[in-house]
């Protein structure tokens, strides 16, 4: 896909949230989110400290946005509210596949009141329909049972962990690999889905 396609895609919509490219102008916000440690425990990245790692962050954000390797959108109440946290793709795949990775993540104030739970129908819809990608997956840090339980209620199915397979915070670390293909959703969870549940503000 190109960079024009992709920045052409309206972000999913929402009932009660609002999802939007990262911008600079997140960055108190994001710098809140990321500086804090409940968050970032199984990220691949050390707690914010400045509004130039917040900056940084939504720089890396907005180069792979720009050149149609994935998009990160920030979540918010809608229309315009509270920051609630962030999801997106972190890499998008169109050579010799159709393959995206989910990514996501919540500040601890929303956790529990099913804001991923109504995010999460959407990523899968974009992703297959709108991307029209083959193949979705999602690398999760042993330990982040959360992030494995919602996966596996969304379809996701676990296919193994990769030894070692990345390095951050000074050690190496296994991540757990879960994959949902195109065809592979039971069609009755979609519909599931798609009635979903309205996240509790």
């Amino acid at each position: 896909m190109s960079p024009r396609q992709l920045a052409d895609r309206p972000a999913p919509i929402l009932p009660g949230l609002s999802l939007r490219p990262l911008e600079d102008e997140d960055a108190a916000e994001v710098l809140a989110h990321f500086a804090d440690p409940r968050v970032v425990e199984f990220l691949d990245i050390d707690p914010l400290s400045s509004l130039d790692d917040a900056l940084s962050t939504i720089g890396w954000a907005k180069t792979q946005r720009d050149a149609g390797r994935g998009v990160r959108w920030a979540i918010r109440e809608a229309p315009g509210g509270r920051f609630v946290g962030t999801c997106g793709f972190n890499a998008l795949i169109f050579d010799r596949g159709r393959r995206g990775e989910v990514a996501y993540d919540l500040s601890p104030a929303w956790w529990g009141r099913g804001i991923m739970s109504a995010v999460m129908p959407a990523l899968i819809d974009f992703g297959l329909d709108t991307l029209a990608l083959h193949r979705l997956e999602a690398m999760v840090t042993p330990g982040n049972g959360r992030s494995c339980r919602l996966l596996e209620r969304h379809g996701f199915v676990f296919e193994g962990v990769l030894a070692g397979y990345g390095y951050w915070k000074g050690r190496y670390w296994d991540q757990i690999v879960y994959g949902l293909t195109r065809g592979s959703l039971d069609p009755t969870l979609k519909e599931d889905q798609t009635a979903g549940r309205s996240p509790r503000f």
